[in-house]
């Protein structure tokens, strides 16, 4: 018994023929995961935009090279990790300088005393805060182990889907997300037992 025909993969041998409304198809599908893996591997949602909007352009360049032979997103999104990891290695070259200084904090600022009419934080707020948290600890991830957790926690990602995109073995893989979620575990952990967040 086969596998179920990939429906992107249809709609992308339509791309190959010219059909921009497949093309647009396509992006409304997947635009939105794309520019959320790129902001979440660059931590600029400006240059997400832009970085999304070239995945893009290199899937209607690329199409007359495009083989149906994995699923449609794991060749979407090995351009999209390929591009994220030229524009780190563009910034490694290339850092850019603050247009402005940051201002210079006082060594020893007074802590005002807490404000006893000030409510409590809500769980909304909380939750908010806890999600921080756990994006800048993603953000220390080595960039295999944060491209390899991000597109795990997508849901209906097989490890050889995420393999394929990371250009790695299979036993790779899951060994890369093993050590990511031990990294995130033990960096969230004495956050979460006591509010304390040491960076």
């Amino acid at each position: 018994m086969g596998s179920a025909p990939d429906p992107d993969a249809e709609l992308m041998l339509r791309v190959q023929r010219g059909d921009r409304r497949a093309f647009a198809t396509l992006m409304d599908r997947h635009a939105r995961a794309v520019w959320n893996l790129v902001a979440r591997t660059l931590h600029d949602p400006v240059e997400a935009e832009d970085i999304t909007q070239a995945v893009f352009v290199q899937v209607w360049r690329s199409a007359a090279r495009y083989r149906p032979t994995a699923p449609f997103r794991t060749w979407l999104f090995t351009i999209a990790r390929n591009l994220c990891l030229n524009e780190l290695r563009r910034r490694t070259r290339h850092p850019a300088e603050p247009l402005e200084p940051a201002p210079a904090e006082p060594q020893h600022a007074a802590q005002p005393p807490p404000d006893r009419a000030v409510p409590p934080p809500t769980d909304a707020l909380l939750q908010a805060e806890l999600e921080q948290k756990i994006e800048e600890a993603l953000a220390d991830l080595p960039e295999n182990q944060r491209t390899a957790i991000l597109l795990c926690r997508q849901g209906d990602w097989s490890y050889e889907e995420i393999a394929r995109v990371l250009g790695c073995s299979l036993s790779a893989t899951k060994s890369l997300i093993f050590r990511a979620r031990e990294t995130l575990k033990r960096r969230l952990k004495p956050y979460l037992r006591t509010g304390e967040w040491n960076p």
